[in-house]
């Protein structure tokens, strides 16, 4: 099982949302995508902006932890055309 869930994740995304407006991301596609985009930035050989354990922790997990401690964010369609 995923930890955190894909719910914990998606309200992490959209905590900074206000009531009314459109959420960033409404569905589990949405953070698979990001956090798989990211895990090949971090294979490619960017920095990991989380602690790794020292090279332990595996692409996909570090990008996960990255997204839930908000130091990664999802853009918005609106946001990605600006």
């Amino acid at each position: 099982m995923l930890h955190p869930s894909y719910l914990d994740l998606m309200k992490v995304v959209n905590s900074g949302v206000e009531e009314g407006e459109t959420k960033i991301v409404s569905s589990r596609y949405s953070i698979v995508m990001a956090t798989a985009k990211r895990a090949r930035q971090l294979i490619a050989g960017d920095d990991a902006l989380v602690d790794d354990q020292g090279g332990k922790k595996k692409p996909l997990s570090i990008a996960v932890d990255e997204l839930e401690q908000g130091k990664i964010h999802i853009l918005s369609d609106e946001d990605e055309e600006e």
